[in-house]
């Protein structure tokens, strides 16, 4: 038992500075990995790593879930990654499939370009620190000779030693120089290199050969091991192989734009295609369509106007037709059939129960007049107002004048 939570059950792996185990954590019930410090590595190393790892969140870098203390051996737990590493994958001296490689490459990739922007090399890339979940999804494992540049932290191992395995070593690196993201993206290069053709770009038995390969001869192209390599992924690799850093992508962000993916890697908003041919598309999830509108609005909307227009019609024929008539003119409205309608030579407003207006085609002045001599009857034009009914002629032959006093208009 670990700190009486982790119960160690299987031995995954032993190297000079610690050992890896699969266990049951009974708090969470969930299987995890226990990697406990040998006696005699470095603490502070083991420490760094850990805050290296604690450091990065993202799909394609193994997960730490605690840190502490037991017994006085320090111990990391991560997560159970049941799928193996991509060593096991390379069987013998043949390539992978290339749908394979892609999926492979875009993961490590992404998982660089997570690390690089937090200003942390991992420094010993490698096929057997790539480790694969349930799901088949690759994930950088084994930080343990991370940098944290943007912390401000130095190497992890003392000065004038080589860093990371001799067949995965950057030219620099051989130099004795400090690995830098380039150092990783020459380290990704010689993966891919080996996925491809099935076999390294350098191959020697002796270590410090291996060294001196990477330092000064150039790789030689993979077309000569393998003529019908995606041209994308060869590209990449020789690009990658380059001995001048500043000729190789410059960090991981790089290598998915070389990769023909965005900037933010898998699994992050992109739904990414695999194609048969060289490149990977990446075909961006499209947002949701808005609500689309009815069609009957434009007929609806169209209705509405039209009435709007004849209510106005309307109500402006209805103020034209109750305005007083001016002088000099001759209106009449249709009575109802029991009443008589006459015209005379004077305007009269009699108060009556029935509504009854008659105007002559001269207005009486305000003043009294003597009488006057009825003028020649004229004839008035009839307008039909509501209710509809058909009202006689209204032109009448007037009466003969009367001796009948003046009458004056009322106010």
């Amino acid at each position: 038992m670990i700190a009486g939570r982790y119960r160690l059950d299987d031995l995954l792996g032993r190297t000079a500075m610690s050992e890896v185990w699969r266990a049951k954590d009974l708090e969470l019930g969930r299987a995890v990995a226990i990697k406990l410090l040998a006696p005699e590595a470095d603490t502070g190393r083991f420490e760094r790593e850990a805050r290296a790892v604690a450091a990065l969140a993202h799909p394609n870098i193994t997960h730490l879930y605690d840190y502490g203390h037991s017994e006085g051996r320090p111990y990391i737990v991560l997560e159970y990654l049941p799928g193996g590493t991509l060593e096991d994958r390379l069987h013998g001296r043949k390539p992978l499939p290339d749908g394979e490689t892609r999926e492979i490459v875009a993961g490590i990739a992404a998982g660089l370009a997570h690390a690089h922007a937090r200003g942390i090399v991992h420094r010993d890339l490698k096929p057997a620190n790539v480790l694969f979940d349930e799901d088949g999804r690759p994930k950088l494992a084994d930080f343990g000779l991370a940098q944290m540049a943007a912390a401000g932290e130095g190497t992890l191992t003392e000065e004038g030693t080589l860093l990371g395995t001799a067949a995965y070593i950057s030219p620099e690196q051989a130099h004795g120089e400090p690995a830098t993201v380039a150092s990783d993206v020459y380290s990704f290069g010689v993966i891919l290199y080996r996925l491809l053709t099935g076999r390294l770009p350098f191959e020697s038995s002796d270590p410090m050969e291996l060294v001196m390969l990477h330092r000064d001869a150039p790789p030689p192209p993979v077309a000569q091991f393998r003529a019908d390599a995606p041209a994308q992924l060869e590209s990449t690799t020789m690009a990658c192989l380059a001995k001048d850093p500043v000729d190789r992508p410059s960090d991981g962000a790089a290598l998915l734009g070389e990769l023909g993916l965005p900037a933010g890697g898998t699994g992050l908003g992109a739904a990414t295609a695999v194609l048969t041919g060289d490149l990977t598309r990446v075909l961006p999830v499209p947002p949701p369509e808005p609500p689309r509108r009815s069609r009957r609005w434009p007929l609806i909307a169209a209705g509405l106007l039209v009435l709007a227009l004849a209510g106005s019609a309307l109500a402006y024929a209805l103020t034209r037709s109750s305005r007083p008539a001016r002088p000099g003119t001759v209106s009449s409205i249709s009575l109802p059939s029991t009443q008589k309608q006459t015209t005379s030579a004077t305007t009269t407003t009699t108060p009556s129960t029935s509504t009854q207006e008659t105007t002559t085609a001269q207005t009486a002045p305000p003043t009294t007049a003597p009488p006057t001599t009825a003028p020649r009857p004229t004839t008035a034009a009839t307008t039909t107002a509501p209710p509809p009914t058909t009202a006689p002629p209204p032109t009448t032959t007037a009466p003969p004048p009367t001796t009948a006093p003046a009458t004056t208009t009322s106010p």
